[in-house]
């Protein structure tokens, strides 16, 4: 298999729904999964289209209470086209579909460097014999709007015609996720259709609250052989297009499906479907529009691709697909955040939570302009914080943990737990530090690229104004000399409150304090740079006083951080809890990645335990280098050095179940970086989420995205101790046997492909040639300066 394609051979049905996410193709604004396209949502096939930002908002019924949940809406379903043989005396065949017609052969073929998913496969009718097919599918990188399907039927001994369905189907509802059955799904409302002209239908609808506009258009048309039958059957909530075309041996019949997508949020309409009417009656042929999406293709993978041997470069390169889909530059025109389950599923109902923590690393260096357009999803919702933290009596900006359309808090008030029925108190909106994760962002795309109208601008405004919340929230402990931060939860997610507590939230999480500290550390740093006239109009427009610096500085310096039996603890009270049997329960069940969910079940509660859903003490290595850790605690008046650190890791593996894809991850990287040999069976564990879906079916409720870009930026950063600051970059490479050669470009500093090589005990920098500054890199042991067109390369100590 070549190391730029995935195949899926045979047909199963148990698989398809994974298929379909790992298959899904877009273009940043909209995505469509990879579902064949004669089939309709059902308990085996799941077609769905995405689009960016398209959100609406339901009420359900759930557990005797009315809620109200915002969703990615899954729009009108442009994939469906089905076939079936006609005969001379009138008659036809069943339609075709793999659930009733077993394939002789069934391959899927995901062609990483086009973008171009191909299904081929055979079957045998009982009056036709056997017919080949092969069905071709983009959805267009350099026309973000447009998406095409083309599908060759060939007789092998028979000769007659083959009738084809070509369908907007707007009777669709968000089924995606099985555990959200019991809510409201149906979000299309005024679904209209009709015909423009002999090979064009069309479809309209509204979402019915956010009252958001979709307009399709589709154009069908036989190639090569004129169809002996063309209708247009628009009806109350589909538009069909049927044709008849004549097919004999060595003369398929060609069918070529191009579809137009627009709705009211895009710029620059007056008119959804009027848009949609006109981009599709201009858009080029089949052939023509293959050669521009893989043009559109082959400039971004020389922007990003990363290389690296063997089957991890491979998962590492379906990774990058995925977020390239998700993120694209067509993403830098909209208002959209980071949705944590990409444009390929429903689950978490598309919402935006801190994922970007681990997908902007990464496009800072290859994207920055995504990077920003991100940052500004969360500067127009900084209003909406603000009011949020006034709500609960404080200053400044309290981001939601959920967020989606416009800011307020989406997440939800219930949830199920699929192992015992039941519907269960969400307080996972506690979740404050996302605020510290929007503030790292900030600092972090700013050093990476050198944007300082950005930091002095709308990131100055976020970092003081998320600084302003974290010191407000700090209380004094009495008789202690130090600041609390109370109420909160941490990202383990396990542990919301106390045992037998009434009230949720814990007290004192770890990486709650040292990322709040960062974050007025960083404030003030930036108060101090900005010139004197931006500070002062930069506090007059946030009513900022300077008589609130002093106290920002005392907490940066004063905020508690718990430890018990010589390491860090995960909050306050942690090591009080009772020990779990380990042992015992890997027994009893498969998988305990959801202990919450088992610990329910049975009656019990996974807050009296010392267990984690996933990394949190252990964040603060995935995000700071062991030097800027280390000067984080001493600024707190701490000393953690490396013995205390390398405790702390060892206890939380003991104790950490791995119930979220990001916790592998996060282990990997920070064993990587403190150079453990069972740093790779973590590295792995991440590089596999997905494609083995190893969380047991949510996969096929979209791909992790934080977790794929995840992967990516462990080899960018984690593997290299790749830093952009101090106007340079720093690099600490690490050793990991399994990873020992990669190689991949990046942008920094107005450089366009600075590349970055590691092998055989050597790495090599080489600095395109350009009008630009030299560039500065800093090793641990000595410093270089790199021109434009030269080439440096350094041989590593002890390799």
């Amino acid at each position: 298999m070549s190391e730029w394609t995935w195949e899926y051979e045979g047909y199963d049905p148990a698989g398809e729904r994974l298929r379909e996410s790992l298959c899904t193709l877009g273009n940043g604004c909209f995505a469509t999964r990879g579902a064949v396209p004669e089939s309709r949502a059902g308990l085996v096939h799941y077609p769905a289209t995405y689009a960016a930002g398209v959100y609406n908002r339901l009420e359900s019924a759930v557990a005797g209470r009315r809620v109200v949940n915002e969703d990615l809406v899954n729009l009108p379903n442009w994939l469906f086209l089905r076939f079936r043989p006609r005969f001379a005396d009138g008659s036809a065949g069943p339609w075709f579909s793999p659930d009733t017609h077993r394939p002789l052969d069934h391959r899927h073929s995901l062609d990483l460097r086009r973008a171009i998913l191909t299904r081929t496969f055979r079957f045998r009718d009982d009056e036709a014999g056997v017919l080949g097919v092969e069905q071709v599918r983009l959805v267009h990188m350099a026309d973000p709007h447009l998406a095409a399907l083309r599908t060759v039927v060939t007789a092998e001994e028979w000769s007659g015609e083959i009738e084809v369905e070509s369908v907007l189907d707007g009777d669709v509802t968000n089924s995606n996720v099985h555990r959200y059955r019991s809510l409201s799904r149906h979000h299309l409302v005024r679904v209209r259709t009709g015909a423009s002209a002999a090979d064009v239908t069309w479809l309209s609808c509204r979402t019915s609250t956010s009252d958001i506009g979709i307009g399709m258009a589709a154009r069908t048309v036989a190639a090569g052989r004129p169809p002996t039958a063309s209708e247009l059957r628009p009806s109350r909530r589909r538009a069909v297009h049927r044709l008849v075309i004549p097919v004999a041996p060595g003369r398929p019949a060609v069918v070529d499906r191009t579809v137009a997508l627009h709705t009211s949020r895009d710029r620059a309409i007056s008119d959804p479907l009027g848009a949609a009417l006109d981009r599709v009656a201009t858009a080029a042929d089949f052939p023509a529009l293959m050669d521009s999406h893989v043009a559109a293709w082959a400039r971004l993978w020389r922007g990003a691709d990363i290389q690296v041997p063997g089957e991890a470069g491979r998962v590492l390169r379906l990774h990058l697909f995925h977020v390239l889909q998700t993120l694209s530059p067509h993403t830098a025109d909209l208002d959209v955040g980071v949705p944590a389950r990409g444009l390929h599923g429903e689950a978490y109902r598309g919402h935006v939570f801190w994922d970007e923590l681990f997908v902007l690393p990464y496009l800072n260096l290859h994207f920055p302009e995504v990077s920003r357009a991100l940052l500004d999803y969360r500067h127009r919702r900084l209003p909406q914080a603000c009011r949020a933290a006034r709500a609960a009596g404080r200053a400044g900006a309290m981001y939601p943990w959920q967020s989606g359309s416009d800011g307020r808090e989406e997440t939800q008030r219930l949830h199920l737990n699929p192992r015992s029925g039941r519907w269960l108190p969400d307080d996972s909106r506690l979740q404050h530090h996302v605020g510290s994760a929007i503030a790292y962002n900030v600092w972090q795309y700013c050093e990476a690229t050198g944007d300082t109208e950005y930091l002095h601008t709308k990131g100055a405004e976020m970092l003081l104004q998320i600084a302003r919340f974290w010191a407000d929230s700090a209380e004094p402990g009495p008789g202690t000399g130090r600041y609390r931060i109370r109420g909160v939860v941490g990202p383990d997610e396990y542990h919301d409150r106390y045992p037998d507590a009434d009230r949720p939230g814990l007290d004192d999480n770890a990486y709650t304090n040292v990322t709040a500290a960062w974050v007025l550390g960083r404030a003030l740093d930036l108060v101090r740079r900005l010139p004197a006239w931006r500070r002062q109009e930069l506090f007059e427009r946030i009513k900022l006083d300077n008589g609130e610096l002093p106290k920002w500085e005392e907490v940066s310096r004063r905020l508690r951080v718990p430890f018990h039996q010589g390491v860090i603890s995960q909050f306050d009270g942690y090591g009080d809890l009772a020990e779990l049997d380990w042992d015992a329960y890997r027994t009893r069940y498969p998988s305990i990645r959801r202990l919450d969910r088992i610990l329910e079940a049975e009656g019990d509660s996974v807050n009296r335990y010392q267990a984690s859903k996933q990394a949190d003490v252990l964040m603060l290595g995935h995000l700071f280098s062991a030097a800027e850790l280390r000067s984080l605690f001493d600024r707190l008046g701490y000393d953690v050095d490396d013995e205390v650190w390398h405790r702390t890791v060892d206890y939380y593996l003991r104790r950490t179940s791995h119930g979220s894809t990001l916790s592998g991850l996060v282990h990997g990287l920070v064993l990587a970086r403190a150079r453990r040999a069972e740093a790779w069976s973590y590295v792995h564990e991440a590089l596999e989420a997905d494609i083995a879906d190893i969380q047991g079916g949510t996969t096929g409720e979209g791909i992790h995205l934080g977790a794929m870009a995840g992967t990516l930026d462990l080899v960018q950063r984690g593997l290299t101790g790749l830093e952009t600051r101090e106007d340079a970059l720093f690099l600490d490479p690490v050793p990991l046997p399994s990873l020992s050669e990669y190689g991949f470009s990046l942008r920094y500093r107005g450089h366009w492909g600075i590349g970055i090589r590691r092998r055989s005990g050597q790495l090599e920098i080489r600095v395109p040639d350009s009008e630009e500054s030299p560039i500065r890199v800093v090793l641990a042991d000595r410093a270089v300066t790199i021109a434009p067109g030269e080439t440096c390369t350094l041989v590593l100590p002890g390799e």
